[in-house]
């Protein structure tokens, strides 16, 4: 299973889920912070949307794993 999840508790990757949503927010306020500047580094905002995207998907799977699927 990906991130390590199968050696999770559910309480565990609830925490992780969190510190997962909290650097993506904090992510995103950079990358706004440095955009908004006039000398902003390219390479530097590429590298925090890259890892933003990375963030973002494993926030997807521990979601898949917490959320079961809800077949009507």
């Amino acid at each position: 299973m990906p991130l390590g999840v199968s050696g999770l508790t559910e309480d565990e990757m609830r925490k992780r889920l969190k510190t997962l949503q909290l650097e993506h927010r904090d992510l995103d306020a950079a990358i706004e912070a440095l955009s908004g500047t006039g000398a902003h580094d390219q390479l530097q905002v590429a590298r925090l949307k890259k890892r933003k995207l990375l963030l973002k998907d494993q926030i997807a799977i521990l979601e898949d794993y917490l959320i079961p699927d809800i077949i009507a």
